[in-house]
């Protein structure tokens, strides 16, 4: 398979993720969790706030599959691919919360998946200790941002909490799978760098 097939495949993952709706081979976790009553303002907020985690997976998708098609070695390419499949779980599970919440996902995902689709190739283009470096740290920000949010959910929302804390879970294991395959410690501005450019995204996206 040429590097341009390898991209047209991943150009139609990525149209996938961005327009059709997301599926999960597991249950999802929140299936024995009651609805509770939320107030017109709790919905719109917790709407919002799964909107910006459903976001943060599309990018998360992008990521690793940017990534994985220009890792140099197969167990590097496997263990990202592996990550990306949770992370459209996760897509289906934040999906269907926001319908249930009544609301909407957001308008700027195609961009996010093409912007973190070109920064995950170019990670990987640079080495595969580096590629699964930022795997980690990414997903060591995205476990911050998922506490963050779960401090701010309703106290009574056990639907939207049940499936945070999976993702949660999920995200500290991805994270110590990139560093058990060798990935290296980012210096500090590129971290700083990653978590300006997360915080720019969520507060857009929290909106749009």
């Amino acid at each position: 398979m040429t590097l341009l097939d390898r991209f047209i495949i991943e150009f139609d993952k990525g149209l996938r993720t961005v327009l059709a709706e997301a599926q999960s081979v597991r249950p999802f976790p929140d299936r024995d969790c009651n609805e509770t009553p939320l107030d017109a303002a709790e919905k719109r907020r917790t709407a919002a706030l799964m909107r910006i985690n459903h976001s943060g997976e599309v990018c998360a998708q992008a990521l690793y599959n940017g990534q994985a098609i220009t890792a140099r070695n197969p167990a590097t390419e496997a263990a990202l691919r592996q990550a990306s499949q949770e992370e459209t779980e996760h897509l289906a599970w934040c999906e269907k919360r926001i319908r249930e919440l009544g609301g909407r996902k957001s308008l700027l995902n195609p961009l996010w998946y093409a912007g973190s689709f070109t920064l995950g190739a170019l990670a990987g283009a640079i080495g595969d200790k580096w590629n699964l470096g930022f795997l980690a740290e990414t997903e060591h920000q995205v476990g911050r941002h998922l506490q963050s949010h779960l401090d701010q959910l309703p106290a009574q929302d056990e639907k939207s909490r049940a499936i945070l804390e999976q993702m949660q879970q999920d995200e500290a294991r991805h994270a110590t799978t990139a560093l058990d395959h060798g990935g290296a410690e980012l210096p500090l501005p590129v971290k700083l760098l990653m978590k300006l450019s997360s915080k720019a995204m969520t507060k857009t996206t929290y909106y749009l």
